[in-house]
């Protein structure tokens, strides 16, 4: 295949990378769509099918680690997990109802309010808060060297062709 090719795709996953910082752009999928349609087009092979098959790993963790990690922080900040479970179902409603921002705006806000409700504490279910940004700080992260990772792997299959 043209060099082409693999320039559009490398452009394709670093527009993924970049969307990364975005809390709710599915940038891993973005990078994991390119690999694919890689393969489509110019075709898997061994090296490729076992790259591809990595990259689908990498993908599926980075899709859920945010919501491991925060949940994770705020648990450990005193959240109760109805009040965690709560927030990402408010996060996801938020999404969907007012993109782009509304499932960041209402995944704190539920819960803080959750807490708030459970606890009496405007402080500590302040912190709790303070434990589901962390985590999607932390969560940043790791998807973007899981980001990198999922390329570097696509680009040892490009040279390994």
């Amino acid at each position: 295949m043209s060099p082409g090719l693999e320039i559009i795709v490398l452009v394709v996953m670093l527009i993924g990378l970049l969307g990364l910082i975005v809390p709710i752009f599915p940038g891993s999928v973005v990078i994991w769509l390119a690999a694919l349609g890689y393969g489509i087009v110019d075709g898997f092979g061994i090296l490729g099918g076992w790259m591809f098959g990595l990259t689908t790993v990498l993908m599926l963790v980075s899709v859920v680690i945010d919501n491991v990690l925060m949940s994770l922080v705020s648990h450990k900040e005193g959240a109760s997990w109805v009040s965690i479970v709560l927030a990402l179902v408010a996060g996801i409603v938020g999404t969907i109802a007012f993109p782009p921002v509304g499932g960041i705006i209402a995944a704190p806000l539920v819960l803080w309010l959750s807490e708030y409700i459970r606890l009496r504490d405007a402080k500590t279910a302040l912190t709790t808060v303070r434990g589901l940004v962390v985590g999607w700080g932390l969560s940043y992260f790791v998807r973007l060297i899981i980001g990198l990772a999922m390329i570097g792997l696509w680009g040892l299959w490009v040279w390994g062709k």
